[in-house]
């Protein structure tokens, strides 16, 4: 099964374009919750995982990942500078990291990993086809490398991951779906972005999650009249591009929506999309509720968020 509708075309890593920096109202987990997720692994009984967002679109990505025993760092598309401000801005140093988890090449999502990864000395786990491709791209002598393959489920401390195919434009590109065991139930948070289409093999890997995070890239419409060439418009609208908002939302009734306590909205175009759209597009699909949804934005990404 295929879940495409029909679009034009999808920002694209690799051109340049500067995703949004959307300054509108992000929903929280509240303050007790996010000062218990702040705080550092194994001092929340009751959250059994939390996620931050360092940036999300075309200028840098990078979404962290917290139990009470890990902090996993999936993307790094910033200077390790601004890296550094941005996870103090949430309360975490470099230092602190287990791994950063690679998805795939492009520079809005590995830019920022060889700095970050040797001036802390984090190990970095990527797939051979990244790495292979990550060499050409500068991504430079790394401290502690380990490869990954995809579909083959991994461990860091308390975390369990899973690396899944996606269909997009680069080497051996994978997302992660992520599971802690507590100790009364499992929780599952998915990170979904950068693919052109949802096959039948992401709908599975990722059905029933607790918290998602989900590309919603592109209004066709906006995309249509935009300033992309043809060509590019027919490649990153492709099959192996980027999801519109009306492919991620195809997708939802099929992931499962019951469980969800929380859908992040991640990677959207500043040049083909706009909040309110996507918004707009969500919902009928949260019953016109949206309290569960948070918009991830390129300047501020989104603060914690507690999974219990």
């Amino acid at each position: 099964m295929w879940l495409d509708t029909p679009c034009a075309a999808s920002s694209d890593d690799s051109s340049g374009e500067a995703a949004a920096s959307f300054q509108i109202p992000l929903p929280v987990a509240g303050s007790e919750a996010l000062a218990a997720a702040a705080r550092g692994p194994g001092d929340d009984a009751q959250g059994v995982m939390a996620m931050a967002s360092l940036g999300s679109g075309s200028k840098g990505n990078g979404t962290l990942i917290r139990t009470r025993e890990a902090l996993v760092l999936v993307d790094c598309g910033f200077t390790l500078k601004e890296t550094e401000a941005r996870m103090a801005r949430l309360g975490v140093h470099p230092s602190q990291l287990d791994a950063v988890l690679v998805t795939h090449e492009h520079g809005d999502h590995l830019s920022g990993v060889g700095p970050l990864a040797r001036r802390h000395g984090v190990p970095v786990h990527l797939t051979t086809g990244t790495w292979l491709a990550g060499r050409a791209k500068k991504l430079g002598a790394l401290p502690s490398r380990h490869l990954i393959t995809p579909q083959q489920e991994f461990a860091i401390k308390d975390l369990e991951i899973l690396p899944v195919t996606v269909p997009h434009d680069a080497r051996e590109p994978v997302q992660f779906v992520f599971n802690r065991r507590g100790e009364t139930a499992t929780r599952r948070l998915g990170v979904l972005t950068d693919l052109g289409h949802v096959s039948e093999h992401v709908l599975q890997c990722f059905a029933d999650c607790d918290a998602l995070v989900m590309e919603f890239n592109h209004d066709p419409q906006m995309l249509a009249s935009g300033p992309y060439p043809p060509s590019l418009k027919r490649r990153v609208g492709g099959r192996l591009g980027h999801l519109a908002n009306a492919q991620a939302c195809a997708a939802l009734p099929y992931l499962g929506l019951a469980r969800l306590q929380r859908l992040v909205a991640s990677h959207l175009s500043e040049s083909n999309n706009h909040p309110s759209l996507a918004r707009e597009a969500l919902a009928p699909w949260l019953a016109d509720d949206d309290s569960r949804l948070i918009i991830a934005a390129q300047d501020s990404g989104f603060g914690w968020q507690a999974i219990a």
